[in-house]
């Protein structure tokens, strides 16, 4: 299962270097996960100060 990131992202970019796949992207507003390339691996969780990358 894929991670997402929800509207509590506060855009900080922690989780961007964290990815191993870099499946993690800037949007507008929020950042993004790449679904189909997302290993499920929750490195970004790991560092997320607001807990806004969970599972899809």
């Amino acid at each position: 299962m894929a991670y997402k990131i929800t509207e509590e992202c506060i855009a900080c970019g922690a989780c961007v270097p964290e990815c191993p796949v870099q499946c993690i992207s800037e949007g507008d507003p929020i950042y993004t996960i790449d679904a189909s390339t997302c290993t499920d691996c929750a490195a970004c969780a790991g560092v997320c100060p607001t807990a806004a990358c969970v599972p899809a």
